[in-house]
């Protein structure tokens, strides 16, 4: 309900029933987040109410039984036991299906239960004092790379001075171009390393001046020798290349990038703005750079052009997989993008939807802090439900064709 049911019924109903169905989508997604934002509890439980007299005009009433009528205390419950899932069930119902596995003689189940567990408990243990043993029931995983990453490599309080420096050199260097920004930008990034190479050899020349060891190999430059992997761990989440997902039921090859660049109109525009702006791509090539001290891992992607992207009126982020741009600019660093999913549009071919894989963190840094309001635009659930005022113009003239008849209306103020 959360996250495929809202896609997979795109095109299959009305927009009236439609739009119902997701907005409660909406409402589950809402309360079922790890960070729950208390002053908009009473706006949510008043949206959740209009959303059920939304159903009602729709389903028949053998419809709502007690289930659906209790959505309408999950509001309530959140504002006084906090968030749902520190009190949901799911893992206990799921933990069930296995210790049902256990039973072979259906004449005494609890005892066959309490037998396997504890045998299953005893082998365990006991491969923890063997070598070269591993868990039962445990498939063995393929080599991955594990991330060992710096602190200081995406450009932080130790490399933006020297950015800085290198921008103020270009433009006294290049005294005819100090307004064009696009320019400015495109030679800082072409000779920005062979720059601070030399200028952090210069200074270690000086006596009087300090340079960190981090800084030292940053300038030397990686080992050319570089390992690539085709699956990588990283903050607890697993990213695939897109080849291993091709022979996998699974996807892990979704990256979403919020980047604060420049926008431009068209190639001729030479005045662009500097904001945030989103990128999706698909990892192509995961590469581990070596600076002898510490490794750096890097994706190589292929990122969506602006043209096969496009927002739909209920938030949902569409993309065209098969228009590829910013073939210049295909590197990120693997410690600065959030793992997405893509899922065939039911209602254009060719397109996909975007799908964001939820927070596992409380203080995700990814998805709370540093992406903000805007992380709306790779997860559209966040956004909320559609507001009730506007609803009607989202449905349009097909509302009255599908209400449902038979019943007298009253109207209550």
């Amino acid at each position: 309900m959360q996250q495929l049911l809202p896609v997979a019924i795109r095109s299959v109903l009305e927009k009236p029933a439609r739009y119902a169905i997701t907005r409660l989508c909406f409402f589950f997604n809402a309360i079922y987040a790890k960070t729950v934002d208390v002053s908009k509890l009473d706006k949510l439980e008043e949206d959740v109410v209009v959303t059920l007299c939304l159903l009602e005009k729709y389903f028949p009433p053998s419809f709502f039984d007690i289930m659906v009528h209790l959505v309408v205390h999950l509001v309530r419950e959140v504002r006084l036991c906090g968030p749902v899932y520190f009190r949901w069930m799911y893992s206990f119902e799921r933990y069930m299906k296995v210790l049902k596995g256990y039973v072979q003689n259906r004449t005494r189940p609890e005892g066959c239960i309490a037998e396997r567990y504890i045998a299953e408990e005893a082998v365990e243990f006991c491969t923890q004092h063997l070598s070269d043993v591993s868990t039962v029931g445990v498939p063995s995983s393929q080599k991955m790379g594990v991330s060992k990453p710096l602190s200081g490599c995406t450009n932080t309080e130790e490399v933006l001075p020297y950015i800085e420096q290198h921008m103020i050199h270009i433009r006294t260097a290049y005294p005819k171009f100090k307004k064009r920004t696009k320019w400015l930008q495109d030679k800082h990034n072409s000779t920005f390393i062979q720059w601070l190479r030399f200028k952090v050899q210069s200074e270690l020349g000086e006596d009087n001046h300090g340079v960190s060891e981090n800084l030292r190999w940053l300038a030397a430059g990686p080992n050319m020798a570089v390992p690539l992997y085709r699956s990588y761990l990283i903050k607890g989440i697993k990213f695939n290349i897109k080849a291993q997902d091709d022979v996998r039921t699974t996807q892990n090859s979704g990256v979403y990038l919020l980047a604060h660049t420049m926008q431009v109109a068209s190639a001729k525009d030479k005045n662009p703005i500097l904001s945030n702006m989103g990128f999706y791509g698909v990892i192509q090539e995961i590469w581990d750079l070596d600076y002898q001290k510490f490794t750096i891992p890097v994706f190589r992607c292929d990122w969506i052009d602006s043209s096969g992207l496009v927002v739909d009126e209920l938030g949902f982020t569409l993309v065209d997989l098969s228009k590829i741009g910013h073939r210049n600019d295909q590197f990120v660093l693997a410690s600065q993008v959030k793992q997405i999913f893509f899922v065939d549009d039911p209602m254009h071919r060719g397109w996909s939807v975007v799908l964001s894989m939820p927070n596992r963190e409380y203080n995700d840094v990814i998805g709370d802090e540093v992406l903000g309001d805007v992380i709306i635009e790779c997860e559209p659930f966040t956004r909320g439900m559609p507001n009730v005022d506007t609803f009607d113009e989202l449905v349009g003239e097909l509302g009255g064709q599908n209400i449902r008849g038979g019943c007298e209306d009253i109207w209550i103020e």
